[in-house]
Parts: structure tokens; C-alpha cells; sequence
């Protein structure tokens, strides 16, 4: 629980730094359908496609993965004059790239990766590419964007997929006018010879890729500190990290220092775009000036939730606060307008189904649990909406609420039905509900000739109301008249 508050308040204040991408930009396509025959002609699956996305790839996803984390971005690398360049270097502009240095060859066509999908599961993959290393002309157009590019940057990421895109002479150039100017070099790394690479400050290589450069096999984790010393050497690295899957990620500086993170995901779907998402993420927190510790950390928890998605995906601030508050029992699902807006971004991601119900929860009872637990079965997160101070005072009189905001929250929290609170200040739900937009809506009973606050809404948005029995004789005010009267436990009937 420390390391997640320590997390959390490191994510608050973290800068936007500008980040600077050279790579191998790739254009990914995901086709999906189903599945439910074998073709006749041989004995290979049919799928029948349904939906056909494109994604930015390879270096254009490490862009994609800056650009959530608020990070600036520029991009150097090589495209097609072909529709997938165009629709490149489109994409890379709408999510707020500096893509003015990518470079237009006409002799190479924009990779593309194209995916069959079925479910969860890949059925094939089509690459379209040309691999061979670029031309004397694409090279000097490179080398020309990078000085002014590394001057403006915090932090350099190199994106190797072994393209042709980043020849010796483009990464010696980039890690020597980086060094120069004293700003980190990240590598995701393709090249089995890792002295390609000599001079970065770190580099991120997966347990296989370390395994090529090393020429043998890394057999327990015992082999760690020696396997990362002999690569940190071959080099000339300030630091290792080394992605191990199912093991979580270790890492080691020259110095010695090292630790190993356990792996965070929660359901692994899709491997595709992890390395991405951790480069970038230990981009955005070395160039802000976060310890290695607590980037490892962040980067670690955040491949976690892309490898529960299907296909490259990207993991935002907001995202990355909520599932940290997850970690923190009770006191984690209270959320405040910043931490809603990541939770519900997460939900959403995640096809999770949102359940909203609202109300002052003065004095919790026998009654709100059956009902709180009535609105959890209808889907799979609960969000309460509870009025804050003013405006219980508001709808119930001076002499409520009872029990303070915090208290209210807090004890909401504690229960295992109840995923998430919030609070708000108006006299209705409408806004609350409106910035939730629930797939359904849980009111009481008493609520069905009233009208249920934010029903069109909901409905218009394809969500539905649902209203829950009540528990007869359970009630706040009930309880209340009680206690003024001094009466004890009614009996049942």
C-alpha cells in the first residue's frame, strides 16, 4: 500500500517532458470475425471478417503510449508515398505528434502488419514491408532533423524492429549528439549485437532478445546479474532492463544497483506492443527526472493492462492512477473528478459494465446493503454517487447529514459489492449521471411515479433503468424517529 500512495502522489506531480522517437514506424491492421468452418479448398480456418482497424505500430505505437502519458512528442523516421504513409503521418498528427521530420522515401512502401483475429486469438499475421537498409539520401534527410530534434528533447527513445530504418550510422549519430547534449537514449532493441548500440543510457530488451545478444540461455533468475553486467558491458550502458513476462521486469545499472518488479497483469490476452508501452513509459519518467525504482514500477503496471487488451494499445495517467487506487483497499475507491475520469477511461477499455446509483447514505443500513447489492448484480462495477454535505442539507434539513462526507465515502468504500464512490454537490444526479452515462441506472422503487433523474439520458445512450425492491421498514428516517423517540428494536411481524 506505501508503494502505491508513493506512486500515486509521483503521478500527480509528474511533468509533460518532450520526447523524441526514431524508429521503424509500422502500420498496423486488425481485422476481426469469427470463425466457424474449415475452408474446403485446404485444411486452414475461414474467417468471417466483421471489422478492419488500423493502429499506429512499431515506433508510431512508443508515440501513441508518450502521447497518453501527456508527454510532448516529435517522430523521425520513414514512411511510404503511399496511402499508408499519408494516413501515417495523419494518425501520428492527431495524437498531437511532431511528425514534420518524418521522412516520405519513394523507393520503400510504409510497412503494414495486417492481423486475423478470432476472439482472442490470432489467427495470422501479413507483413508487407521492405527490410533492407535505407538509401544514402533517406539517411542524410535523418541525420539533418536530428540535431535540432535531440536538442529539443528530455529524453531520446531509439524503436528498433529491424526495418532498415536505423542503420550504424544513424544511431551512432543520434546516441553521439544525445550524449553531447547530456540527454538520455532509451532502446528497444532488435539488433542481436547490442555494441550497436554503445554509448545509451539504457536499453530494453526481452528475455529472448537478451538471449540473442548473450548467445546462450539465461536459465533461472540467478543468471540475472551476470547475464545483465556482460550486456551493460558489451554496450557501454548506464543500466539494463530486461521484460521477462510472466516474471515481471529486472533490471541492473553499471553500479550494481538492481531489483526486479513481479508482473502486474491481471489477464493476459495479446503480448503485441508491451515493449512499447514500457520504453515509452520509462521515457516519459527518466526525462521527468523519477527515480529508476519507481519507473520500473509505473512501466510494470502499465504493461500489466495492456497485456489484459487486444492488439497495440496505449495506457493514460488516468488509467494508470485507477489501477494503482485498485491496489488501495477502501481508501482506493474513493475518487475524486481526476481519478473518475481514468477509472471510468479504464472501465470502458476494458468492456467492463457500468452500474450507477446515487444517493446520501446518511446512516448505512440493512436496507442500503440488500440494495446496493441488488444494483452490483446488474453488471460489472458499481459507481455510488453520494451527496456531499450541502446539499443533504439542502434535500433533508439543517439538522442532516448525520455523518460527515469522508465518513459517508469511507464506509461505502469498505464494502465488497461497492467498486467505486464519488461524490457531488448538486441537489440532483443529473450531472453526475450525464459525465458517468451508466449502462444501467439503479433507483429505488419509490422512484417509479417520481421519475427516475437522468432515464432519458441513459436510455439515449443505449443504457437501461432498472429499480430496485425496497426493504419495508428499513430507512434512515425511520431509524431516526426511532432514536428520537427512544424507542429500541421494533419487533417483526
Amino acid at each position: 500500500m506505501t508503494e502505491s500512495w508513493a506512486l500515486l502522489k509521483l503521478l500527480e506531480h509528474l511533468e509533460r517532458p518532450r520526447v523524441l522517437i526514431v524508429g521503424d514506424f509500422i502500420m498496423d491492421r486488425y481485422v476481426t470475425g469469427e470463425v466457424a468452418r474449415i475452408s474446403p479448398e485446404a485444411p486452414i480456418p475461414v474467417l468471417l471478417a466483421k471489422t478492419s482497424e488500423l493502429r499506429l505500430g512499431g515506433a508510431g505505437n512508443v508515440a501513441a503510449n508518450l502521447r497518453a502519458m501527456e508527454a510532448d512528442v516529435q517522430v523521425i523516421g520513414v514512411v511510404g508515398d503511399d496511402a499508408h504513409g499519408r494516413a501515417m503521418r495523419t494518425m501520428l498528427d492527431e495524437q498531437g505528434c511532431d511528425a514534420s521530420a518524418l521522412v516520405v522515401d519513394p523507393t520503400r512502401p510504409t510497412i503494414e502488419k495486417t492481423r486475423m483475429i478470432s476472439g482472442v486469438h490470432q489467427m495470422l499475421r501479413v507483413d508487407w514491408e521492405d527490410p533492407s537498409p535505407i538509401g544514402r539520401d533517406t539517411i542524410d534527410a535523418i541525420l539533418t532533423a536530428l540535431r535540432p530534434a535531440v536538442s529539443a528533447a528530455q529524453a531520446v527513445v531509439i524503436s528498433d524492429y529491424g526495418k532498415g530504418v536505423l542503420v550504424p550510422e544513424v544511431v551512432q549519430c543520434l546516441i553521439a549528439t544525445a550524449r553531447e547534449a547530456e540527454i538520455p537514449v532509451l532502446v528497444d532493441p532488435k539488433d542481436a549485437d547490442f555494441s550497436l548500440y554503445e554509448g545509451a543510457t539504457l536499453i530494453t530488451p526481452n528475455k529472448k532478445e537478451a538471449q540473442r545478444a548473450l548467445g546462450r540461455t539465461i536459465r533461472s533468475l540467478a543468471e540475472l546479474p551476470a547475464a545483465a553486467d556482460e550486456l551493460i558491458a558489451q554496450a557501454a550502458l548506464a543500466s539494463i532492463v530486461i521484460t521477462l513476462g510472466p516474471d515481471g521486469i529486472y533490471y541492473r545499472s553499471r553500479d550494481g544497483a538492481e531489483g526486479r518488479v513481479p508482473a502486474r497483469a491481471r489477464d493476459v490476452f495479446d503480448v503485441t506492443g508491451a515493449g512499447d508501452t514500457v520504453v515509452a513509459h520509462l521515457a516519459t519518467y527518466i526525462a521527468a527526472g523519477v527515480d529508476m525504482a519507481s519507473a520500473i514500477a509505473l512501466a510494470n503496471i502499465a504493461a500489466g493492462i495492456v497485456v489484459g487488451r487486444i492488439g497495440t494499445q496505449t495506457v493514460t495517467r488516468g488509467e494508470l492512477t485507477a489501477r494503482l487506487q485498485d491496489e488501495l483497499p477502501n481508501i482506493g475507491k474513493v475518487l475524486d473528478d481526476a481519478a473518475l475520469d481514468g477509472a471510468l477511461e479504464s472501465w470502458q477499455r476494458d468492456r467492463r459494465r457500468v452500474v450507477f446509483t446515487n444517493g446520501c447514505f446518511d446512516i448505512l443500513h440493512a436496507g442500503h446493503i440488500d440494495y446496493l447489492r441488488f444494483a452490483a448484480s446488474h453488471g460489472d462495477v458499481l459507481l455510488v454517487g453520494v451527496n456531499d454535505d450541502d446539499s443533504v442539507r439542502r434535500l433533508k434539513g439543517e439538522s442532516r447529514p448525520l455523518n460527515p462526507l469522508a465518513d459517508r465515502l469511507t464506509v461505502l468504500a469498505a464494502l465488497e459489492m461497492v467498486d467505486a464512490v464519488i461524490a457531488f454537490g448538486e441537489d440532483t444526479p443529473k450531472e453526475i449521471v450525464e459525465r458517468v452515462t451508466p449502462d444501467v441506472l439503479v433507483k429505488g422503487e419509490d422512484w417509479k411515479d417520481k421519475g427516475v433523474v437522468g432515464r432519458e439520458w441513459v436510455e439515449m445512450h443505449g443504457g437501461r433503468v432498472v429499480l430496485a425492491p425496497l426493504v419495508p421498514g428499513r430507512s434512515t428516517t425511520s431509524i431516526l424517529e426511532r432514536a428520537r423517540g427512544g424507542a429500541g428494536v421494533p419487533e417483526r411481524s
